[in-house]
């Protein structure tokens, strides 16, 4: 779906959509929950490290961690595919192999990649609907990790699993763990992307999808809420 021409209407047949599947219009708050961070997690060696998370659509994902302390910045891009498809008129095709992803530059003494993952899955998205994310669907919405070595994947492994076993989400998380190396490395989204939600907050579409999720960090970990946003267009450069 080209979420730029998501108009009133299509937010109309979208909320019908989540009331046929049995979901309100309502249902990132509703479907929030705030789970136990994770058992183990990254040792905090240097003074920024690196995220790279996939979610649904990256604006709501990107918004979500810009308003987490500790975050450095956070850049809404592609993860799955080579370079020469990191295109959003081309990703949309499903066939790339990209996934929409945001780059999260972290400092670790602030902020842990166990701490960004309890975020990624209590509030950012639904690690339980395979390719599909509220009205997107398609392998580029798909719930996915992609990790930057093994500390990484020991961690999301881990707490994917201590997840699961505590039965926390009604259905099996599907998230994917893939490893980030070249060719399949992270491409910023063109900058007409970045910091979407804060600069449209009044489009139907966040309004709707995305804004919910930045309330459930505020009102489920405010001790991880920051009000002002980091943005990409602050940092200077997307990357």
């Amino acid at each position: 779906m080209n979420k730029l021409l998501f108009t009133t209407g299509a937010i109309a047949l979208a909320a019908l959509a989540y009331l046929g599947s049995g979901l309100s219009v309502s249902a990132a708050e509703e479907k929030a929950v705030k789970l136990p961070p994770p058992a183990i997690d990254t040792p905090a060696t240097a003074n920024t490290a690196t995220a790279v998370f996939a979610g649904g659509c990256f604006w709501g994902v990107q918004g979500v961690f810009q308003h987490t302390k500790g975050v450095l910045n956070a850049v809404s891009g592609y993860a799955g595919g080579d370079k020469a498809t990191a295109s959003y008129d081309i990703i949309g095709s499903g066939r790339t192999g990209h996934a929409e992803s945001v780059q999260i530059t972290y400092d670790p003494k602030q902020v842990s990649y166990g701490k960004l993952l309890q975020i990624y899955f209590s509030v950012a998205h639904d690690p339980t609907t395979l390719n599909r994310q509220g009205p997107d669907h398609g392998t580029q919405y798909r719930s996915a990790i992609f990790y930057l070595d093994a500390n990484q994947k020991q961690v999301a492994e881990k707490y994917i699993a201590q997840l699961d076993a505590a039965k926390v989400f009604p259905g099996k998380i599907v998230t994917q763990l893939t490893p980030l190396a070249a060719p399949l490395a992270f491409y910023p989204a063109e900058a007409y992307h970045q910091d979407y939600a804060t600069l449209h907050p009044s489009e139907p579409y966040i309004a709707t999808f995305d804004l919910p999720k930045i309330a459930n960090l505020k009102t489920m970990m405010p001790e991880l809420y920051r009000d002002k946003p980091v943005l990409v267009s602050q940092a200077g450069k997307a990357g």
